[in-house]
């Protein structure tokens, strides 16, 4: 549909716009052009759902049996903690409805309108559909607009559509199927006017945007749990089905089989209750991923939300977008294509580093007279600025005239002084329906020359010659259009670049001046290059099973050869958003795991793929800066924002943010992912074989008719003080020598293998043996009860001493330097726990408390004895399972 169909169909008229009471009208009819906030939970109701969690469910639990048992100490402890919890996740997820505000925060505040035939500055929420708009260079776009007139128009979609150079904008209809990055008669909401001037004609306004509709899709993305808590929900759950099944066989046995009291009984079962809870989990595993925020924190990225941390160690696809987090966000100038010679241009960024290169030697441009000439007509042939601040060099104007400026400081050229040298005269500017810019410039003796430069089909329209060493040859077209294939072919978008002298009395261009006998100097390929570091992160991501995909609004040739360069998706097909769109879901999930290359994607594709994903079994990081890639963050398992260049609607949807922008950080937060997910399994480890140990003296004392070798008070002291104090050492373990050479976990493996399990036993057992052991021979020595009692739980606590150094390493020796000292926080837990055992021991209010009494060096000895038979088998188990080899990925069986 043309200009005027479109004022027609909106009843607008292009001079005159709306009158003030049909501006009126539509304001009633379609309200102020923002984005309403939508619903917002009270703060008291998003406090309480900081309970709605399994783990939290497993220590309210705990306490209600502590309260039965009457320690209303331990009930306080854990009632604490569970509050401190909640604090803790209500302040790191309380502002996830930011994400909403801040898109509202980009409409522009003010525009110029044409309203009843004049020009007037209001607010920009007056604005309606029908409204006549007036843009200029730098301008905020308040509202979605048809252009209906523009001059040398080019806008920057990046927030929107994530591709980095300023997009070429003109009145001209286009395909009504055309996808949004190719809609070249629309500009968006929010994005910016790069240069030229516009006028347009409004045709949404708020939530009808593409802004507005990215908001909605926020509103609707359902955040999803993490790998973790659907793994302890399931192991919670069967546990609690355990101990309640073997609480109740055990009270029935028992009362009918034993003939104890019911009352007798019950205490028992309490007893057994709290023996095979273990209490200390929850907190444990807090503090675990606590401790995981404070290092990321350290190494540049920020969790606003805990479960974040150990999701990323299981991630198995990364879906990042282009521009910005796997490029620089910033053109270059990578070859340079004269005549006789393709030169390729080392550096990245704006600043000048760098140099040119032929056939891989480094070449001096000064020997290169061609290479000087397209230097010179780029950096005068140019309206953009480069200076340096503090060390950084900073661009204003058009991204890839910055290149150009660059590229001519690169051959040794000043741009302000070939200004001087030869003064510009006249200029014809950019313009897409003539894609080209010319200048005319002259030297102080009056000669003149005009430079130009645009798309290589319309420069060698004009041209007759090419510069060929220190002179000028023929033409040679096809030369020329198999190299532009070329540059085009490796995703670079091509420049051509040309002279020709002129009088030195005329001092105007036209383009009648262009039409014959222009020299074309060369051509340039340009490209948003990618980040030296992401290369380096991809290839890490990959050595660990990672798979890495690039989900970008970019064109097609460029993504797959930014791709080829980053080490994504070689030798395999890309998918384009239209070619997603004609795809049902089901047909998404048949093809997305083999593409990693997705170019054009608007927001709906994005959260597409990743759904698809996702539905596939994937766990699925998404990583981005702009306002397009919101919904997508928000739905991935971990969504991943760029700190310094992301836009504030990213951050706030985001899991992570990257403080330093560096894709190499994420590869850091897999690491650290990982290790918190191994720390977590070595506690499990770690406390579940002392709830098993004592959870079978108790029931063998049932069974055998024996006295209780622990009480339910010496219980929670082994679960809630010796153990927890242990096992909070294991939150200090630093990352496995192997955990980036793993392929990914499976998302639905069980928290507890077989192998696992079978540890588990064979430790409980163990205690068991040396607990109920040393109870047994100190009840037929005649020791008393109480004596007795307290050997058997300093038989345990010593045990767990003991293991707390085969839990290091789940299958590697502790019989090492780094197994004995490699962790200082295990050695000071341990020496820790002897103190606060002492202390059971010896402590007069500690003895009336738990019926502990003083032991001598003999039976210290014994209980040493105990701990050291766990701590040996444990190990030989480890010896025969690595000398027959049952060792699988990453050092389970």
């Amino acid at each position: 549909m043309d200009g005027a169909a479109v004022l027609a169909a909106l009843g607008s008229d292009a001079r005159a716009g709306l009158s003030a009471a049909a501006a009126a009208q539509r304001l009633r009819e379609h309200g102020a052009n923002e984005l309403p906030p939508p619903p917002k939970r009270p703060s008291w109701l998003r406090f309480l759902l900081q309970f709605h969690n399994v783990l939290i469910y497993v220590m309210l639990g705990s306490a209600v049996i502590t309260a039965l048992l009457q320690h209303w100490i331990d009930t306080g402890v854990l009632l604490g903690a569970v509050i401190i919890n909640a604090i803790i996740g209500y302040i790191q997820e309380g502002k996830a409805e930011d994400a909403l505000d801040t898109i509202r925060s980009m409409l522009s505040p003010h525009s110029i309108v044409v309203r009843g035939g004049e020009r007037a500055e209001i607010d920009a929420r007056e604005l309606v559909p029908g409204d006549i708009v007036a843009l200029a260079s730098g301008d905020k776009v308040p509202a979605d607009l048809r252009i209906v007139a523009a001059r040398s128009l080019r806008a920057s979609e990046a927030v929107l559509t994530g591709e980095s150079e300023a997009v070429e904008k003109t009145p001209d209809p286009v395909a009504a199927d055309a996808v949004l990055g190719d809609r070249g008669n629309m500009l968006y909401s929010g994005t910016l006017i790069a240069s030229g001037q516009a006028t347009g004609v409004v045709v949404a306004t708020g939530r009808s945007t593409e802004i507005g509709r990215i908001s909605v899709l926020l509103e609707q993305v359902e955040a999803v749990t993490t790998p973790l808590l659907r793994q302890m929900a399931r192991f919670s759950h069967w546990l609690a089905l355990f101990i309640l099944a073997m609480v109740a066989m055990t009270f029935v046995l028992g009362v009918l089989w034993r003939g104890h009291a019911p009352a007798d009984m019950f205490m028992m079962a309490v007893a057994l209750a709290a023996s095979a809870i273990p209490e200390g989990l929850p907190a444990i595993m807090t503090i675990t991923l606590a401790m995981g925020v404070r290092r990321m924190a350290a190494r540049n990225a920020i969790i606003r939300r805990l479960p974040a941390v150990e999701t990323l160690g299981s991630v198995t696809v990364i879906c990042s977008d282009k521009t910005g987090t796997l490029t620089r966000n910033e053109m270059a100038v990578q070859r340079v294509v004269t005549a006789a010679q393709v030169f390729e241009v080392s550096g990245v960024g704006y600043a000048p580093t760098g140099g040119f290169h032929l056939l891989g030697a480094a070449v001096a441009p000064a020997d290169h007279p061609d290479l000087l000439e397209i230097g010179r007509a780029a950096a005068l042939c140019n309206d953009a600025s480069l200076s340096r601040h503090d060390g950084d060099w900073q661009m204003q104007g058009d991204p890839t005239e910055g290149a150009l400026l660059t590229l001519a400081l690169k051959a040794g050229l000043d741009p302000a002084g070939e200004a001087r040298a030869l003064p510009r005269t006249d200029v014809i500017p950019f313009e897409s329906e003539h894609r080209l810019m010319a200048t005319l410039h002259h030297d102080h003796e009056g000669r003149g020359i005009i430079y130009v430069k645009g798309a290589p089909e319309r420069i060698l329209d004009f041209c007759a010659f090419q510069r060929g060493g220190p002179g000028q040859a023929a033409l040679d077209p096809d030369y020329w259009r198999r190299q532009a294939t070329d540059l085009a072919a490796r995703g670079l978008r091509v420049l051509a670049v040309a002279a020709k002298p002129v009088p030195g009395e005329q001092r105007e261009v036209r383009f009648a001046d262009l039409e014959d006998g222009a020299c074309l100097l060369g051509l340039l390929g340009i490209i948003d290059p990618p980040r030296a570091e992401a290369v380096a992160a991809v290839a890490e991501c990959h050595s660990a099973g990672i798979r890495v995909k690039m989900i970008t609004g970019d064109h097609v040739d460029t993504a797959r050869a930014i791709g080829a360069e980053l080490g994504i998706g070689r030798g395999k097909s890309s998918l384009t958003g239209a070619e997603i769109e004609i795809m049902d879901d089901e047909q998404l999930r048949e093809v997305v795991g083999e593409i990693d290359v997705f170019a054009r994607a608007s927001p709906e594709h994005k959260l597409r793929l990743v759904q698809a994903m996702q539905a596939n079994g994937q766990v699925v990081s998404m990583t981005g800066d702009g306002v397009n890639d919101a919904p997508a963050l928000k739905r991935a398992d971990v969504g991943v924002a760029m700190g310094l260049k992301g836009t504030e609607a990213a951050k706030e949807a985001a899991h992570m943010v990257l403080a330093d922008d560096n894709f190499a950080t994420i590869g850091n937060a897999v690491r650290e992912g990982r290790a918190i997910y191994d720390n977590i399994r070595k506690f499990v480890l770690f406390m579940l074989p002392t709830n098993g140990g004592e959870a079978l003296v108790v029931i063998s004392a049932i069974l055998f008719d024996l006295p209780l070798p622990l009480t339910a008070a010496q219980v929670l002291w082994i679960n809630l003080v010796t153990s927890s104090t242990l096992g909070l050492a294991l939150a200090f373990e630093p990352p496995e020598r192997d955990v980036m050479q793993r392929a990914p976990r499976d998302p639905k493996e069980p928290l507890l293998s077989w192998f696992f399990a079978w540890r588990v036993a064979m430790v409980s057992l163990l205690m068991l043996a040396g607990a109920l052991g040393l109870f047994l021979w100190e009840t037929s020595r005649g020791a008393s009860l109480e004596t007795a009692r307290t050997m058997a739980v300093s038989a345990v606590v010593a045990a767990e001493m003991f293991y707390l150094f085969n839990s290091r390493h789940v299958l590697h020796s502790a019989l090492s330097r780094e197994g004995l000292f490699g962790n200082p926080q295990v050695l000071l837990a341990v020496a820790v726990c002897a103190l606060l055992q002492l202390a059971f021991v010896y402590a007069p209010p500690l003895q009336q408390v738990f019926g502990s009494t003083a032991l001598s060096p003999d039976e210290w000895t014994r209980v040493l004895l105990a701990g050291l038979l766990v701590f040996t088998v444990a190990e030989l188990e480890k010896l025969v399972i690595r000398r027959l080899g049952l060792a699988g990925r990453g050092g389970t069986p």
